[in-house]
């Protein structure tokens, strides 16, 4: 597999590793694809064969690729990636878009775990959380009409969420909010950047995540967890997954009954 257009690498085998698992990630090998040979790294990079290896054995131990001695490596399906490893966690850091298979599978997670958190934060939110939501949430409503401001309205936008992990006052779940921060920035980032082509687009999306904050400081559970439901739905049109025709997302991945 051609590995032009992949940018220089700089660095250890650590380095190398993180370059070819945020091209995975992205999209360039498909799963099934044969991954580059050790030489053709070797060559394209001017690095040891050591590091190489050693960079291959990061993505081997996230169950990215798989090594077959005498066969070289290839791409394994996306069910088969350790998408909670922290290391695959730094990779996502900073990436600019994400294979829109992965961008499936995330998204079903949190359309399926979300409204729960949701109702979890409206029953055990303290003051110090409503706190953080409000500030979230207003800092996503000032930076919300200025295109300058986009980046700014997805720190918020982040927060707002991360917020809402927090306040579940679960341990667990707040340490998944943790290991998930890296993919949940990948969605809002797609899904902000068609969401900023359009006024009533921005306008329909702080009206819900504003319905969630109201509902939290109500302590309303069942209305928290509609309220994200419906947060999340906007996230699907925006990004594609389904159109605005669709009364309800049943799943990411599954067919609607």
């Amino acid at each position: 597999m051609s590995l032009d257009g992949l940018p220089h690498h700089r660095g250890g085998a650590e380095a190398l590793a993180r370059l070819l698992a945020r091209a995975l990630l992205a999209g360039r090998w498909q799963p099934g694809d044969a991954f580059p040979r050790e030489l053709d790294l070797c060559t394209h990079f001017a690095v040891s064969r050591n590091q190489v290896r050693n960079a291959l054995a990061s993505l081997t131990a996230t169950g990215l690729i798989e090594r077959t001695a005498g066969r070289g490596s290839r791409v394994r399906e996306v069910s088969e990636w350790h998408l909670l490893d922290p290391l695959i966690s730094d990779w996502m850091t900073g990436i600019e878009s994400l294979d829109p298979k992965l961008v499936r599978e995330i998204f079903a997670f949190r359309y399926s775990a979300e409204p729960v958190l949701a109702r979890l934060a409206a029953q055990a939110a303290e003051e110090a959380d409503l706190e953080r939501l409000e500030a979230a949430f207003h800092g996503m409503t000032r930076t919300a009409a200025s295109p300058e401001a986009r980046n700014q309205h997805v720190e918020y936008d982040v927060a707002f969420h991360d917020a809402i992990y927090r306040a579940s006052h679960n341990l667990v779940w707040r340490q998944m909010g943790h290991l998930l921060r890296p993919s949940i920035i990948a969605l809002i980032q797609g899904s902000q950047a068609q969401v900023h082509r359009f006024h009533d687009g921005l306008d329909d999306s702080l009206t819900r995540h504003g319905r969630v904050l109201e509902a939290i400081r109500r302590h309303a559970p069942d209305a928290a967890e509609r309220a994200a439901r419906e947060v999340l739905r906007r996230t699907a049109i925006d990004l594609g997954i389904v159109t605005d025709t669709h009364p309800v997302i049943a799943s990411a991945t599954e067919p609607e009954s």
